[in-house]
């Protein structure tokens, strides 16, 4: 992440993205390759990110919306997984999703920058350090190029200095970064199912969730970096670990604890399986803590981004986010309720905060099944690797405890916990647990990693169509499916990591630990008639990479040393 400061280049010298003497409306493309200050590839020179840029061709000085990713050659970004293309002579042709066609017409340019090693950028896997870099040279702080080697100097002085990032999924993890570097000029960031403790998104609790083979991002590599980048990822993975432990390495990019000077509007669906909830909640927490300006806008969906599941709303919504943070229009959207929250699917609501003020509730599972405020007797499981929670809820391979239906609707909100006492017969052992909604109802599909949503055939346009680019997109709508049973929060951990996640230890086969650990963030109501179910087993088959060595042990749960803590309040809507 280290940065290239203090750039100043002679007039002279320097090639800059101008309009032509005669103004025109179309807007100007064009690619700046912008040094990093690194060499993370080894190859004895500063690495470069292509920085492609879409901007008004007849207007002053203007804000850049920034979205840094690893995908645009690789895999695409969107529902319709857009890639970058390019004219024969290498002008940016087409830019992924609709952020161009839509915001450079309002006077705004568009910056898609490739990740180092993917794509045209040179270098290898940092993001925040490619991110920080193209804000430093929208600033006048590093270099940038015409050429991926060589070439003329540019200069970004079309630009004010003012950039908002934005991204989904591992762009939002970019962009979440960035914030928590500090980076002048970045002035607000909208991180779409992004994480922001990349320990928790890769070790759940001590419990490394794949392989070292099976992690790493060297799938969206280039040909050249997947070569020379093997070096820089195996320092990483030899940094990270494979105990579990959470070391200097997690610490540096868990991003949760860092001030963070940038507005965020952040975006998460309660039914994310790839970007769990809890990566939301952790960070959300600590911006309010910090008295950061933050706003949400929560679904029930899964990977979703709001565009699919609101698409006036969102646009219109990030136009007054954009024109507030990034040109200073004081258009009030800063004092907007906090939250856009849908409730249940279709249905939404704008309030204040979240989580909302709950109620404490802690419930104890028992030897004949039931969940109540007492537990006794004992449960035991084999762990089987190859089954999965949602197997768990409908019987196998896990101890299922049933509440009492309820009389009454009651949502549940924000971060529920367990403590588990266990021992287990091996010097190891994986705790999964399961919280689940037991009764007939309609929910968005999003169990075993599904969306939420489904692709129409339709079109809707927003913004201005180019050749090579259109401002169409396929429309979406809810995914609906008829369930008797819906798992709303679950969590994993390494046994072994009872007393702290800086350090695990073998377990004394028979000898009963207690460990704590959250379960994933959720706001879920629960219909009057419905049962809670708490699910306790061992390896979660939906979690955890199928190649990692199987435990082979045998758990005992010690019920009356168990319980699950939730925040209850009453449906508001």
């Amino acid at each position: 992440m280290r940065l290239t400061l203090g750039f100043l280049a002679a007039l002279v010298l320097t090639t800059t993205f101008t309009p032509a003497a005669s103004a025109t409306s179309e807007p100007i493309r064009e690619t700046a390759w912008v040094e990093t200050g690194t060499d993370h590839d080894h190859d004895g020179k500063t690495d470069r990110v292509a920085a492609d840029v879409i901007r008004p061709g007849a207007r002053g000085r203007v804000p850049v919306i920034l979205d840094v990713s690893p995908y645009y050659a690789c895999c695409g970004r969107g529902n319709e997984s857009q890639k970058k293309t390019y004219a024969p002579d290498g002008t940016p042709e087409q830019f992924p999703l609709f952020l161009d066609n839509y915001f450079v017409p309002r006077g705004y340019a568009v910056v898609l920058a490739d990740v180092g090693g993917t794509n045209r950028s040179s270098g290898c896997f940092d993001d925040v350090g490619s991110g920080t870099a193209v804000v430093n040279w929208l600033n006048g702080r590093a270099k940038a190029f015409d050429a991926p080697d060589g070439g003329r100097p540019v200069r970004a002085d079309w630009a004010t200095g003012a950039v908002g990032a934005i991204g989904k999924s591992q762009d939002g993890a970019t962009a979440i970064g960035m914030a928590a570097s500090g980076i002048d000029g970045l002035k607000t960031v909208v991180p779409i199912e992004g994480v922001a403790n990349n320990y928790a998104q890769l070790v759940a609790n001590g419990a490394p969730l794949a392989t070292p083979e099976n992690t790493g991002s060297a799938f969206t590599y280039n040909e050249r970096a997947a070569e020379l980048c093997k070096p820089f990822e195996a320092d990483i993975k030899a940094r990270a670990g494979t105990s579990g432990d959470y070391n200097a390495y997690w610490r540096s990019v868990n991003y949760v604890p860092r001030p963070v000077r940038a507005s965020v509007l952040i975006a998460q669906g309660f039914g994310d399986a790839v970007v769990a909830p809890n990566q939301f909640a952790d960070w959300w927490a600590a911006l309010g803590r910090a008295g950061v300006p933050r706003q949400a806008w929560l679904s029930q969906a899964g990977h979703v981004d709001p565009f699919d599941l609101q698409r006036a709303e969102w646009v219109a919504k990030l136009g007054r986010w954009f024109d507030r943070w990034l040109k200073g229009v004081r258009n009030g959207v800063e004092n907007e309720p906090a939250v856009h929250l849908e409730t249940t699917p279709d249905r939404w609501a704008d309030v204040r905060q979240w989580p909302p003020a709950t109620t404490s509730a802690t419930f104890r599972p028992s030897a004949d099944g039931t969940l109540g405020r007492r537990g006794s007797g004992t449960a035991t499981v084999v762990d089987d690797p190859a089954i999965g929670r949602e197997q768990w809820a409908t019987g196998s391979a896990a101890a299922r405890f049933l509440g009492a239906p309820l009389t009454s609707a009651v949502r549940l909100a924000g971060s529920p916990s367990v403590t588990i006492t266990a021992s287990s017969d091996q010097a190891a052992a994986r705790l999964g647990v399961a919280l689940v909604d037991y009764g007939p109802t309609e929910v968005r599909a999003t169990a075993n990693y599904g969306s939420g949503i489904r692709t129409l055939t339709t079109h809707s346009c927003w913004g201005s169509s180019r050749p090579g680019d259109s401002a169409c997109f396929l429309d979406t709508a809810t995914d609906l499916v008829h369930v008797d049973h819906e798992i709303v929060a679950y969590g994993s951990a390494d046994l072994g990591h009872h007393a702290s996640l800086r350090h695990g230890e073998p377990l004394v086969p028979g000898r009963a630990y207690a460990m704590t650990f959250d379960l994933t963030a959720l706001d879920h109501v629960v219909p009057a008639g419905h049962r809670l179910g708490l699910l306790l087993g061992g390896t979660d088959g939906q979690l955890f990479d199928p190649a990692l060595p199987p435990l082979g042990d045998t758990l005992t749960f010690d019920l009356a040393r168990t319980s699950l803590t939730l925040g209850l309040t009453k449906p508001e809507h």
